[in-house]
């Protein structure tokens, strides 16, 4: 009797979940007729912070770029979005992929300037650099100055003219927004560059050791995250038909509570920013009419976690059942013969 062996990566867990996915995908494409319009807004948010929370994940979890400064494209592409669609008029769903093209291009030519920082300075330098950016667009007039400016009405109908219409696609695009986020990362986490990303987040030194490019692999997920994060603010701003410097580069909305998603949810995990996001919006709608109360409670939880569960909700689940829901590793399974 002699051992064989197989190297696969998916598991009897991971195809249940991908048919259940399936299932559930199908469930939220057809949200517009079986969900009332305060729900498809809130779902649309939701798939936002998922978008972010992922996207953060990525750069801190998997690369070792701890940022508190993803505001600067969240802000950004929401400023791009009303350039774009009130003053070339171009198409608001159009805009929102232009300016994660116009995110990715700015991000080029300024992560060389943050990786000269590292630790804590590279997450000081990020949130420099989105006052920076805060205090830029706070200067123009044609787009507002300091008090913002809304989207105008031909722009809002350029999307649809009939407003059922208009919420469908507006939730349509916020749903492709979390999937292709979702999808970018599976698949660049299954790559050779996946790998080295984690090897990186381990030790820099012995990565490069193995002939790993530092600089062009923290590069390219910087921009990519950069371009995906200015989609995803572009979105938010066309949902809210409204922008300001102070909302669109607000520290609290679009990082802290970013930062509180992966932490429960679970740095490091795929799943881990799902999970938070869902906890986070459960904790919301039950509990923001507490007013600072609610903000209390959610420090409370997220010291509790740290403490309780450092490795967050999921991290701790998956490390005492080792259940993986979209396993990323390849692994060997003997079989005797």
């Amino acid at each position: 009797m002699h051992a064989s062996f197989s190297i696969e990566r998916s598991t009897a867990t991971s195809r249940v979940t991908a048919i259940a996915t399936l299932v559930l995908l199908v469930g939220l494409v057809a949200a517009p007729w079986w969900a009332g319009r305060a729900n498809i807004r809130l779902l649309g948010e939701i798939y936002s912070f998922i978008a972010l929370a992922s996207l953060w994940n990525l750069l801190a979890g998997y690369t070792g770029l701890v940022s508190v400064g993803q505001q600067a494209y969240v802000g950004f592409g929401g400023y791009a979005l009303f350039a774009l669609a009130m003053f070339l008029g171009v198409h608001p769903l159009l805009a929102i992929l232009l300016a994660g093209v116009l995110g990715a291009l700015i991000a080029i030519p300024l992560a060389p300037l943050l990786f000269r920082l590292q630790g804590a300075y590279f997450a000081i330098g990020t949130w420099a650099l989105a006052e920076v950016f805060r205090l830029g667009f706070a200067q123009l007039s044609v787009l507002g100055g300091g008090s913002g400016t809304s989207l105008t009405a031909s722009v809002v109908t350029g999307i649809a003219a009939n407003r059922d219409v208009r919420e469908m696609l507006v939730y349509w695009t916020a749903l492709a927004l979390a999937l292709a986020a979702l999808a970018f990362i599976i698949l660049l986490l299954r790559s050779r560059m996946g790998l080295a990303l984690t090897a990186l987040r381990d030790s820099e030194i012995a990565s490069e050791s193995l002939g790993i490019d530092i600089w062009r692999s923290k590069l390219f997920v910087y921009v990519a995250v950069a371009g995906l994060t200015s989609m995803t603010g572009a979105f938010i701003f066309l949902q809210k038909l409204r922008i300001s410097p102070d909302a669109a580069f607000s520290v609290n909305d679009w990082t802290a509570y970013v930062i509180f998603i992966a932490v429960i949810g679970g740095i490091g995990t795929i799943e881990g920013p799902i999970v938070g996001t869902i906890l986070f919006f459960l904790l919301r709608e039950t509990l923001s009419d507490l007013g600072t109360t609610y903000l209390l409670i959610l420090g409370a939880v997220a010291i509790l976690v740290m403490l309780k569960a450092p490795k967050g909700l999921w991290g701790i689940l998956a490390e005492k059942t080792g259940l993986s829901l979209v396993p990323t590793r390849r692994r060997v399974t003997f079989q005797d013969q």
